[in-house]
């Protein structure tokens, strides 16, 4: 057997322990090929090219940017792994070296190990991603809004730069591998596992700190969206203190209030909970780092996910625009009603049910734009809300955008009173409310009077001076999408004259500048919760052979199989689940956060995302936990 035989040898007996290593190395550099795939399509900036060019630009950039980060984060994630294999096959290496391995011998032993790894983890995530190509192409083509859909092809360019990346990058993990051994004495290696462990300490200041820091961390992110601060040095000092205190909750709160459960001595001597606490104690300390990078990580990834999926639900379109369809009408327009017939007709002939309102706008000469009660009235019944009513001289605000109407709805109406002055008309009008939603999108200082005040302010004003703009409330907007692009060869733009324009061709682009994102920030935290996942798994079989002496000499003095079982399942509910709660937590106060921004409810979307991954997280909890314990009980026989 040569060398290289030996080295292969290696890796297969020690399966288990690299199998996470593997996966979790062939996941990521399916996750850079798929980023590669959609980057190279030659399909991809057709249509988003002819509806924005600037999105087909910001869809390359996005993808290129998002390959770099996985990329750098796969590096990182990659050496922590290695590191922690190489700790556990510490007594290994002594051995080998007592047998009479020279180090060079032993630092090629690991290069080679390593490249094999990446080798199998490069064809193995390639594989994969050739084989699921065509559904990727198909799901990205359905959240980019893209009819036509994504051609499958032959991505060669894409298969040629991730297994050219990825083999650069096993290259230099391999090399830094060979570095974390060589200061490392034979002795050390033959003893790792004899070396005793300090108690764990944790200081009560420092708890109290986690807390008070989480807690301004919160109150930072909600001062902002609740009192319009919209500051991003206060957004940016919200989410710091939350990092800081996170890392003081698992390095010191976690250890304290263990220590404080050891002192309550009814709890700590009740059945195993002797066994139970002290090992949390020390696996709480030993694992607060990884705990820490696996709530932050999870987190971003939880947020960013559920802040894309409701960006781009057309409930929040249609609360910036509540109108399917609106036509202005400006002076001189000769075609007013043929063009209202239209669209009417196109509405009715596609099996579209339709509602109608019709306002007269007009402008006084300090720049309010003002609309009569009963037109207003006519847009309430078109949108189902209710009749407002008004005397001579008083007014209602009317927003004209979401961030607007939650301004108004906190702050009140910025004055009581307005004045209005066109031509020889002066007049102040009282403002007794603002409404909470929008009436007319994009019109600003837009204020509701009776048709009484309406008709004396203009009185002077020619009537075809007045711009008259019609809304449609169409059912089923969504669908809309054949009518608009028929009604754009029915009545061809004319700014000058009058606008046509459609909620489903805005909401079109903005599912695909979200489509774009959802993809981005999708994949990238898929890939940070597998590698979140894969931590523990390090963490836990890097204390294996620790955990498997312990557990046999406890079992000597009569623990029974039915204890062993309930003490790491008591342990392991802590690794896998405590990380991940919290950032839930922290997930969960960024969309509420959000929440207060707009009307439109986005924990539907929150909870589907929470709902998903803890699903996941159960599975991968019950299948760790039986390979576990199955090896645990294997050394007890």
């Amino acid at each position: 057997m040569n060398f290289r035989q030996f080295a292969f040898n290696n890796v297969i007996r020690n399966k288990r322990t690299y199998i996470a290593h593997f996966l979790s190395s062939a996941f990521a550099v399916m996750i850079f090929f798929i980023y590669a795939l959609l980057l190279y399509h030659p399909d991809l900036q057709g249509e988003l090219a002819s509806t924005s060019r600037t999105m087909s630009m910001l869809a390359s950039m996005g993808m290129e940017i998002c390959q770099y980060i996985v990329f750098i984060f796969s590096f990182f994630f990659l050496l922590y792994s290695v590191s922690s294999f190489l700790k556990l096959r510490k007594r290994e290496f002594g051995i080998l070296m007592l047998l009479g391995m020279s180090k060079r011998q032993l630092h090629k032993l690991l290069f080679i190990e390593n490249i094999l790894i990446g080798f199998g983890s490069i064809v193995a995530g390639i594989g994969v991603g050739l084989i699921f190509s065509k559904l990727i192409l198909l799901v990205s083509a359905n959240l980019l809004s893209i009819e036509q859909g994504l051609r499958f092809y032959i991505p060669l360019k894409a298969i040629w730069l991730t297994a050219g990346a990825f083999a650069v990058m096993f290259v230099v993990i391999s090399l830094f591998t060979s570095l974390m051994v060589r200061k490392v004495e034979l002795v050390e290696l033959i003893k790792s596992s004899d070396k005793p462990k300090p108690e764990p300490k944790a200081s009560w200041v420092l708890s109290l700190l986690a807390v008070l820091l989480i807690g301004a961390g919160y109150g930072c992110v909600f001062y902002f969206v609740i009192m319009h601060v919209y500051s991003l040095a206060l957004l940016a000092v919200g989410v710091g203190l939350v990092i800081l205190g996170t890392y003081f909750l698992f390095t010191q709160l976690s250890v304290y209030v263990i220590r404080m459960l050891k002192r309550n001595q009814g709890l700590f001597f009740r059945r195993t909970n002797l066994l139970t606490l002290s090992e949390l104690s020390y696996r709480m300390k030993d694992n607060a780092v990884m705990f820490f990078m696996v709530s932050i990580i999870s987190a971003v990834a939880f947020t960013a996910i559920g802040t894309c999926l409701a960006i781009g639900a057309p409930g929040l379109a249609e609360m910036a625009n509540p109108y399917s369809f609106s036509y202005a009408s400006y002076y001189g327009n000769t075609k007013e009603q043929e063009h209202i017939r239209l669209i009417q007709q196109e509405l009715t002939r596609n099996g579209f049910k339709y509602r109608m309102g019709e306002v007269s706008i007009d402008q006084s000469d300090n720049g309010l734009r003002l609309i009569k009660l009963s037109d207003y009235n006519s847009l309430a019944k078109t949108l189902g809300r209710p009749a407002e009513q008004l005397q001579d001289q008083m007014t209602i605000l009317a927003p004209s955008s979401l961030e607007m109407a939650n301004t108004y709805k906190i702050q009140g109406v910025p004055s009581q009173q307005v004045g209005i002055i066109r031509r020889d008309y002066k007049g102040t009008f009282k403002v007794i409310k603002s409404l909470d939603y929008v009436v007319l999108p994009n019109i600003w200082g837009l204020y509701i009077v009776t048709d009484k005040d309406f008709h004396t302010i203009f009185a002077k004003e020619p009537k075809q001076n007045i711009n008259k703009t019609y809304h449609f409330v169409v059912e089923d907007w969504q669908k809309s999408r054949a009518v608009s692009e028929q009604l754009k060869k029915l009545i061809p733009q004319d700014n000058s004259h009058y606008t046509l324009s459609s909620l489903v061709d805005k909401w079109t682009e903005s599912q695909q500048v979200n489509g774009i994102l959802l993809i981005l920030s999708g994949l990238v935290g898929i890939v940070f919760f597998t590698f979140a996942a894969s931590f523990i798994y390090f963490r836990l079989y890097a204390d294996s052979e620790r955990d498997e002496q312990q557990y046999k000499m406890i079992a000597k003095v009569g623990l029974s199989r039915k204890e062993l079982n309930k003490t790491v399942t008591q342990q392991l509910i802590l690794m896998f689940f405590l990380p991940l709660v919290l950032a839930m937590i922290h997930s969960a106060v960024a969309i509420a956060a959000l929440q207060q921004l707009i009307s439109y409810s986005v924990f539907q979307y929150a909870i589907a995302i929470f709902a998903t991954f803890l699903f996941i997280q159960i599975i991968y909890f019950f299948i760790t936990r039986s390979r576990y314990l199955r090896q645990l009980y294997r050394k007890l026989v």
